[in-house]
């Protein structure tokens, strides 16, 4: 699909009020309690450490929950989205707290200067959008100041790579490595609770093995220190096969051990 970029926005417009609204991203819990983290800044806190004082960019940071609760822990966050639609909400929820810059992850060099950041963050359920995982990489590279480090959870590529069956069984199913043609998507609903009736529907998606995202930050000079697989993700990813286990979290229900679910992955810049 040639206008993968028009069609991912339009996708993401449409959904950044609804997912506002949605009890998923809690976001008058945010309001109420100005002590309050999303669930998936809360999961990696042993892993994140310390952040107060640093230079943080939040990229496809959406509706800005994890942001701010990045600068909530003391770090000075900027958050980039391609979305007009999310950033509106972003900046709603968060006030004058967070920079907020829209742009494409690809163009974030030409909006945001180069080498100024401790902390590149990128949450969950982000780098799916993307067709080129090292031109992801070189914009990650290019932000970081020397010392500075990437911080990325993200959805498994083995699970991106799965779908469930009615018997129970989970079955390879979709691309595992990175290919030039996407697979598109037309489904009429999101991943939060909300009874919005979207008018559309289709998306554009690549997938990227883990191999591939290493060796990507690896060839932009960064240093691997920590790859931490995972056996839950905060969404129900295959549903009728997983459930809830805490902490916005959810889990094959049944020998959870078959499939890896998502990662935690830090890089430092020399």
């Amino acid at each position: 699909m040639d206008d993968w970029l028009a069609t991912n926005r339009a996708n993401w417009d449409e959904r950044a009020a609804p997912h506002a609204a949605s009890p998923d991203y809690a976001v008058e819990r945010f309001r109420s309690d100005p002590a309050f983290l999303s669930d998936v800044v809360r999961f990696d806190l042993p892993r994140l450490g310390d952040v107060a004082g640093r230079r943080g960019v939040h990229l496809q940071c959406h509706i800005g929950t994890d942001t701010l609760s990045l600068h909530r822990l003391g770090a000075r966050m900027t958050g980039l989205d391609f979305s007009p639609a999310a950033l509106a909400q972003a900046r709603a929820l968060c006030g004058d707290a967070v920079t907020f810059v829209e742009a494409s992850v690809y163009d974030a060099l030409d909006v945001l200067p180069a080498g100024a950041f401790d902390l590149v963050f990128t949450g969950i359920g982000a780098l799916c959008w993307l067709p080129d995982i090292a031109g992801w990489a070189a914009v990650v590279a290019g932000l970081l100041a020397p010392g500075g480090r990437l911080f990325l959870r993200e959805g498994h590529p083995m699970l991106w790579a799965s779908d469930e069956r009615p018997d129970g069984s989970v079955v390879v199913d979709f691309p595992y490595f990175e290919r030039p043609e996407p697979t598109v998507w037309d489904e009429g609903g999101t991943y939060v609770e909300t009874d919005h009736v979207f008018a559309t529907t289709v998306s554009v998606e690549w997938n990227h093995g883990l191999g591939e995202i290493v060796s990507a930050l690896l060839a932009q000079g960064l240093t691997l220190t920590m790859l931490t697989e995972h056996d839950s993700i905060p969404w129900n990813g295959l549903p009728g096969l997983m459930e809830p286990v805490g902490a916005g979290e959810y889990a094959l229900r049944e020998r959870r051990e078959r499939l890896p679910l998502s990662y935690t992955l830090q890089a430092v810049k020399p």
